[in-house]
C-alpha cells in the first residue's frame, strides 16, 4: 500500500499518531524504503527526528552527542508539559535516563541486586502462574486473553520478584501503563508510582524480605558510592514498568502472530525445542517496545544525511530497526518464521542502555507460550485481526484487547 500523502517525501512529516501506531509495521516499511531517518511530531507532541534503519539505529543509540540529558530541549519539553527525566521527578533518577559515568554508576548497584540468577531462580514459579491462568480461563472457551493471561502473569512474576504486595499490584498495573502514554497527562500515575514506592521503601527498610526492592534499599543503604533516595525511588519504578509493561505487551504481539500464523503455532506445539529461537524470532517480527525513549543532541551533528540543530529529540524506532535487522540471503523480512536461525533484532536495545531485564524477559515469553500452546491447543481470535485495537501513544507496541476462542483446556504436567 503506498505512503499516504502527507507523508510521501523525505522532507515531510511523520504523525506518530493511534493511525500509525495501528498500522506501525507497514508504515515503517515505507518509511524505510523513503529514508533512514524523518521528521516526526511525536505522540508527546514534540517536534523531533525518527530513526527507523537498523544501521542508523545503532549508531543513535551509541552516538556520543545524543544524550538522556534533556537540558538541550528543555524549552521544547517545557511548552508540551513533557515531565522532565531528574531525580525524584517523572521517570528520573535511574540507569536508563543516565549518561556516561553516572549510568555506569546505577547500572552496577542495580545489577548487584538483580542478576541473571535471581530471573533464572524464577523459572519454576514463572511456569506455576501460566499454569493457574490457563486453569482458570473461562469455562465458556472465551476471553480476553490480555486480560485473562498475558497481562496478570509479567504483573504476577515482577510483583514477587519486587516484593509488592498484592493489594498493590491492580493500581500498579494501571499507573505504569498510564506512565508510558506520552500523550496523556500521565503526571498522576507517575505520582501514584512514586507514592508506592516510598511506601514500600520505607517498609523493606523496616521489615527487609528477600525481594528485590529490600535488596535496593541495602545497596542504597550500606553501598559504597550508594543510591540516593531519588534513585532509588527512581530505580524501583524503572523496574516496575520497564520489568512487566514491556512483556505485557510482548506476549500480546507474540500470542497475536502466532493465532495470524497458525501453521507456525502448530510448528511450535510440535517441536517445542524451536521456543527459544522462536522468541527471538517474535522479538523481531513485533516487539513491544516499539520505539526507545528521547535521546536530545547535545550539539549540532549530522545524522543519516541530516542535520540536526543542537536541542534536537532523536527518537528510534526499535521495531522497525528489528524488521530491518540483516537477514541471511533470499529471507524475507516480513515473514514470522519461528524456525529462523539466530534471529537479530534491536528489541532490547544496544549499547549502554542495552536491557538489563532481557534474561527475565526472555524467560517469562518462553515459559508462558510453552504452557499456553501445550495446554490451549485449539486456541484461535474471536474477532477478524483488523479488529484488534492498539495501544495509541507512547512507546509501547501492544494490543489493549485479544479477544480469543477455545476448545478443551488440557491438564497440567
Amino acid at each position: 500500500m503506498p505512503m499516504d500523502p502527507p507523508e510521501a517525501g523525505e522532507g515531510a512529516v511523520v504523525h506518530i499518531d493511534a493511525a500509525f501506531k495501528a498500522a506501525a509495521p507497514r508504515r515503517y516499511a515505507e518509511l524505510r524504503e523513503i529514508g533512514p531517518i524523518h521528521r516526526a511530531k511525536l505522540s508527546s507532541g514534540l517536534d523531533g527526528w525518527l530513526v527507523v534503519d537498523y544501521h542508523l539505529a545503532r549508531q543513535a543509540l551509541t552516538h556520543p552527542a545524543l544524550l538522556k540529558d534533556p537540558s538541550p530541549a528543555a524549552d521544547a519539553l517545557a511548552s508540551v508539559g513533557y515531565v522532565l527525566n531528574q531525580p525524584g521527578v517523572g521517570l528520573g533518577g535511574q540507569m536508563l535516563e543516565a549518561d556516561g559515568q553516572e549510568h555506569t554508576r546505577l547500572r552496577k548497584l542495580v545489577s548487584a541486586s538483580f542478576t541473571p540468577r535471581r530471573a533464572a531462580d524464577l523459572g519454576p514459579r514463572i511456569r506455576t502462574i501460566a499454569d493457574d491462568l490457563v486453569d482458570h480461563l473461562a469455562a465458556d472457551n472465551s476471553a480476553d486473553l490480555v486480560e485473562s493471561f498475558t497481562a496478570p502473569l509479567p504483573v504476577t512474576v515482577i510483583a514477587e520478584l519486587l516484593g509488592v504486595p498484592e493489594e498493590d499490584r491492580h493500581e500498579f498495573r494501571r499507573w505504569s501503563s498510564d506512565a508510558l502514554n506520552l500523550s496523556a497527562d500521565n503526571r498522576s500515575a507517575l505520582a501514584g508510582l512514586h507514592g508506592l514506592l516510598a511506601r514500600l521503601v520505607a517498609d523493606k527498610r523496616t521489615h527487609p524480605q528477600d525481594d528485590l526492592i529490600s535488596g535496593l534499599v541495602t545497596v542504597h543503604d550500606d553501598e559504597e558510592g550508594h543510591l540516593s533516595e531519588a534513585e532509588l525511588i527512581g530505580t524501583c519504578l524503572l523496574l516496575i514498568v520497564a520489568g512487566h509493561e514491556t512483556t505485557v505487551n510482548f506476549l500480546g504481539n507474540s500470542v497475536l502472530a502466532l493465532l495470524r500464523h497458525p501453521e507456525q503455532a502448530r510448528l511450535l506445539r510440535g517441536t517445542p525445542g524451536l521456543l527459544p529461537g522462536a522468541v527471538e524470532e517474535l522479538l523481531r517480527y513485533d516487539t513491544s517496545v516499539e520505539t526507545a525513549t528521547h535521546r536530545y543532541a547535545a550539539r549540532d551533528l549530522e545524522l543519516g544525511g541530516r542535520i540536526l540543530p543542537r536541542g534536537s529529540v532523536v527518537v528510534v524506532a526499535l521495531s522497525s530497526a528489528s524488521r530491518d535487522a540483516p537477514m541471511g540471503e533470499g529471507e524475507d523480512s516480513g515473514v514470522l518464521d519461528v524456525s529462523r536461525p539466530a534471529a537479530r533484532h534491536m528489541s532490547f536495545g544496544h549499547g549502554i542502555h542495552h536491557c538489563l531485564g532481557a534474561p527475565l524477559a526472555r524467560l517469562e515469553a518462553t515459559t508462558a507460550l510453552d504452557v499456553l500452546l501445550r495446554r490451549v491447543p485449539d486456541l484461535e481470535l474471536a474477532v477478524g485481526p483488523e479488529e484488534i485495537d492498539w495501544i495509541p501513544a507512547g512507546m509501547m507496541r501492544g494490543p489493549i484487547a485479544l479477544p480469543v476462542r477455545y476448545g478443551a483446556v488440557e491438564p497440567r504436567d
